[in-house]
């Protein structure tokens, strides 16, 4: 069972990256296809990328955590390691991109506004947050193999 948690961890951290890293560049900022999408469709692109992301983010978010309950009096640290991730999850999805959504959906204007900017870096900075949280949980079983 820790090889499949390991698994589901190391797989929505590639998969977080391969999304920050390679699909937002390619569809916000597209090499020799200039003027085919601007700024608000590719948000909308994006969006919908995210919030289907966001619900097998919950998912193994919540399976990890469901993972780690057994292990609370031995491992407290990765049990509130995990509790925090799903915890960043469930603000992402049900906050962050049902908010950003709902906005795409009033238009151009609703997302130039200084609100929805913010609301979009603090998605962002959930994200990266998570990510993090998910790179300890994935590292914290080959540091303790070390010492023992």
């Amino acid at each position: 069972m820790q090889k499949v948690y390991q698994l589901l961890v190391a797989s929505m951290i590639g998969i977080e990256l391969f999304l920050g890293i390679v699909v937002a560049p390619a569809i916000f900022y597209p090499k020799g296809l200039d003027g085919v999408l601007d700024h608000f469709q590719s948000g909308l692109i994006m969006g919908h990328i995210f919030s289907s992301f966001g619900y097998v983010l919950l998912a193994v978010s919540v399976l990890c955590f469901l993972y780690e309950i057994p292990n609370y009096k031995r491992q407290t640290f990765a049990f509130f390691t995990s509790l925090a991730i799903m915890l960043l999850s469930l603000v992402f999805v049900f906050y962050f991109c049902s908010h950003i959504l709902q906005a795409q959906t009033l238009g151009k204007t609703a997302t130039s506004t200084p609100y929805f900017q913010q609301l979009h870096l603090w998605s962002s900075y959930t994200l990266k947050a998570i990510v993090v949280l998910q790179c300890v949980l994935f590292f914290r079983p080959f540091c303790s193999r070390r010492y023992k």
